[in-house]
Order: structure tokens, then sequence, then C-alpha cells
């Protein structure tokens, strides 16, 4: 079976710490990312810590399928059809619904769900069975959060359509569905410069984790054929009973925008 790991947004965050993990277990490693110039750091690193493993490279916004069509079959043709896909790559950019502009809300819905939707079309056909795809969600994906009008949509979708492929794949490819806690990544230090006092607030209970603690625990829960990855207590609570708590969340919620807004 081929050992090769193709990860996008890859140059950071959970998706350099996916790379880390699945290179020490023996794989090869893509990553797919925007910005070359980090790119290409994620890639020398990786390198210096595993001299014996192939890691490439390849510069592409998963938006736009005309970029990383090529990107995928580059990296194809470098390490054969992967057995890890993982749609890692996001944006989040908090901010109240009246105020964003409508480019915020295509731009997260294009990176988030579309690009993971190119990512998966991409290499379905290509991946061998046995293979495993797997899709980085988030706990905004269990209930609306104020402040997320434009993000936790784009986590919905990305849980239906992982729900789909986890029935229509099976048993060739296992599917799996991840939902990080906020980690301690770029993105979450850039989503501060837009995020509602109020949002801030409500997020903040839940404490920060560190991007390898998250991703190790995502490539073991896949490896063992989990359709779900739910790290600590909260996010389990949400996964196993998001429809009993949603009416509480949602009072919670409430009462926290009323003090902000007064």
């Amino acid at each position: 079976m081929p050992r090769a790991a193709f990860i996008t947004g890859g140059s950071s965050g959970i998706g350099l710490a996916l790379a880390r993990g699945l290179a020490a277990k023996g794989h090869d490693i893509a990553l797919f990312a925007r910005d070359p110039a980090k790119l290409q750091d994620a890639v020398r690193d990786l390198k210096a810590a595993h001299p014996d493993r192939i890691i490439s490279g390849h510069p592409a916004d998963v938006s736009v399928l005309d970029q990383l069509s090529p990107a995928v079959e580059a990296a194809i043709a470098t390490h054969g059809a992967p057995e890890w896909a993982i749609a890692n790559a996001g944006i989040a950019e908090p901010g109240l619904f009246v105020q964003q502009p409508i480019e915020s809300f295509t731009r997260q819905m294009d990176v988030n769900y579309t690009g993971a939707l190119h990512f998966a079309k991409l290499l379905v056909p290509a991946m061998p069975s046995g293979g495993h795809l797997v899709f980085v969600s988030s706990g905004a994906a269990f209930f609306g959060i104020f402040g997320y009008a434009a993000y936790a949509p784009t986590k919905f979708a990305l849980r239906g359509l992982a729900e789909v492929l986890r029935v229509e794949l099976a048993p060739a490819i296992q599917v799996t569905l991840a939902y990080p806690p906020d980690t301690d990544t770029p993105q979450l230090a850039a989503e501060a410069a837009t995020k509602p006092a109020a949002t801030k607030e409500i997020t903040g209970e839940a404490g920060v984790w560190q991007p390898q603690d998250v991703a190790d625990l995502i490539i073991s829960r896949a490896a063992k054929g989990k359709f779900t990855v739910a790290p600590g207590f909260q996010m389990r609570a949400l996964l196993g009973l998001h429809s009993v708590l949603a009416p509480l969340l949602r009072w919670w919620q409430a009462g926290i925008v009323r003090k902000h807004h007064k």
C-alpha cells in the first residue's frame, strides 16, 4: 500500500502537526498551501526532522480548482496515490452579520467547504482500498456561535459532506471527521483582529489546545477507523449531546450577548 499523506493547509498549525505525526510513522508527505514561502519553510523543517522521508510542497489555493488540480497531479507523480488525504485548509473571519461584507462569506465557503470538496474529488478516485480521507471541521459545526455567521455554515456543510461520503465510500475508504477545539495556531491568532467582544467571551471558556496534541489524536483515531474525532471533554460532549445541549447553549450565549449590548 502507498505510504504517502497529502495534507492541505500544511504549512502551519494543525496541518503541519499532522505532517509531523504521519512522517514520524513512516509516511512520505505532500503539503499544499497558498503561501510559497511558508510552504518552503515547512518542507525544509520536515526534511530536516525526517531525512529518510520524501517531502514535497505544492503551492495552491484549494478554492481554485485550476490551481489545485495540477498541484495534486504533481504530488501523485512524486509519491503515487496517497494512503491519507487530509482536507485541513481553512480560514475563519469572525464578525457581525450586518457588518461583514458578502465577500467574507463567499471566501470562507470557498476555502473551507469548496476547497475540501475539490481535494476529495481529485483524490478519491485514485486512492487505494484501505485509504483514509480526513476532513478537519470545527466545534462550530455543532451549533451556531455568535459572530460566526460566515464561518459556521462552512463547517456545517463540511460535516454534511463527510457524513455522506462515510457511507458512499465504505468500505474501500475510511472517512474521518475531526472537530478540533480552539488550537494555538496562526489562524486562531488572526481571528482576534475581527472577533466581537461577545464572541471572545463565549469561545474563551473552552481553553486552547496545542496543535500536535490535536493532530496526534486525529491520526490515532482515524488509523483505528473512527468516523469522528472530538478532542477534549467539551468537544466530546458537543459530539454526543449537541441536540440536547443546544437550547442551553443558546440561552447561555444570549446572556453574554445582552451584557455586551448594554
